[in-house]
């Protein structure tokens, strides 16, 4: 293999796969040699995007396993739930490696997967094939992965924020609530009315109320932390910005806790995992420090007075709730640092 490998991006022209070329064209071990869309073949990605006029004028190629075979080492899926599952195992078969943005292999139960998504479970010989892809907390197995699975945007900013309190016993497993919050980009580039613009301004409104289909992801998740059945209370907010996820998190605490010992339980969780800063105490995170970076922000707040811990996690939900954690996914699976390609610093103000 030469010194770059050769990517392929499936569903490019979203919101996703356009961030993934943002991306990928600074990364020095990869080059882009195959953008795919099947809706917009043939013309050149520039025309959806402008912005990449000078910068990467690739003509979009048609779903096409051979084409990809030829020109591909890995592929990056980055389309609607319910499609790369009936493109990925052709793609694996032909010998590539296949990083899954869609959210068609996250769930390890099929059964699970169709009530939430709606959608024909994938195999169950592949769904148990591919690995969870939470960078910071599953790095050993991702390395071996052949099929990775990235991790949705609320999970990955609820999970962070979550997974090292449950696993020091800080927190009660069963009385986790999760208030989130979500810039638009996260419905994607299609039209629909609750991203109308005169829908979403000057509004703030919760959707898919205990029904979204990241709710089972993120038990799978917490449950396998701490190897008993964990539920959640999670409420989902859309909000009249383009980047962001704010995660609000409450749980009950086991036993008295003051906020510089949790802070310095984190770092020590975090230690070597370069992507999660943890606040001082009294700095809690907002959306614009971490906006067109890979980084997630956790700060705490603890309220002696009803033995109760806020727990609060940021995230660009495009990049590490999206692209930039699938790129940090393939450096480790690829065995290069975790960071290659993705030291941006956060877009601000």
């Amino acid at each position: 293999m030469s010194k770059q490998i050769r990517a392929a991006i499936i569903g490019s022209t979203g919101y996703g796969g356009v961030e993934l070329i943002r991306f990928l064209l600074h990364h020095p071990k990869v080059e882009i040699t195959s953008v795919v869309s099947s809706s917009s073949a043939g013309e050149s990605i520039a025309v959806g995007f402008p912005h990449l006029n000078h910068v990467m004028e690739l003509d979009l190629d048609q779903v096409d396993i051979d084409v990809i075979q030829n020109k591909a080492d890995v592929v990056f899926t980055a389309t609607p739930s319910g499609v790369s599952s009936g493109l990925i195992p052709d793609l694996l078969a032909a010998g590539l490696k296949v990083i899954d943005l869609s959210g068609d292999y996250r769930l390890k139960s099929g059964e699970l997967y169709e009530k939430w998504y709606k959608h024909t479970p994938p195999t169950e010989a592949h769904l148990q094939q591919a690995i969870y892809g939470l960078s910071e907390v599953f790095k050993e197995e991702i390395r071996e992965a052949e099929l990775l699975s990235n991790p949705g945007c609320y999970p990955t900013a609820a999970s962070l924020g979550l997974i090292p309190a449950l696993s020091m016993k800080r927190i009660d497993p069963k009385s986790i609530i999760i208030d989130a919050k979500s810039g638009a980009s996260g419905a994607g580039r299609k039209l629909g009315l609750s991203v109308h613009y005169a829908e979403l301004n000057e509004n703030l409104k919760p959707y898919k109320v205990n029904q979204h289909q990241h709710i089972p992801e993120i038990e799978q998740t917490l449950s396998g932390i701490v190897n008993e059945q964990t539920t959640i209370t999670f409420t989902t907010h859309l909000v009249p910005m383009t980047r962001g996820i704010l995660c609000t998190m409450y749980a009950d605490l086991l036993e008295p806790c003051n906020e510089q010992q949790l802070i310095n339980e984190y770092r020590d969780y975090y230690k070597g995992r370069p992507f999660v800063r943890i606040r001082n105490k009294g700095s809690w995170p907002s959306t614009k420090e971490v906006s067109g970076s890979n980084y997630c922000d956790i700060g705490f707040s603890i309220d002696e007075r009803t033995g109760r811990v806020t727990i609060l996690s940021v995230i660009d939900n495009v990049v590490k709730g999206a692209a930039g954690q699938a790129i940090q996914n393939l450096n480790l699976m690829m065995g290069w640092d975790e960071t290659t390609g993705l030291q941006m610093t956060p877009v601000y103000p």
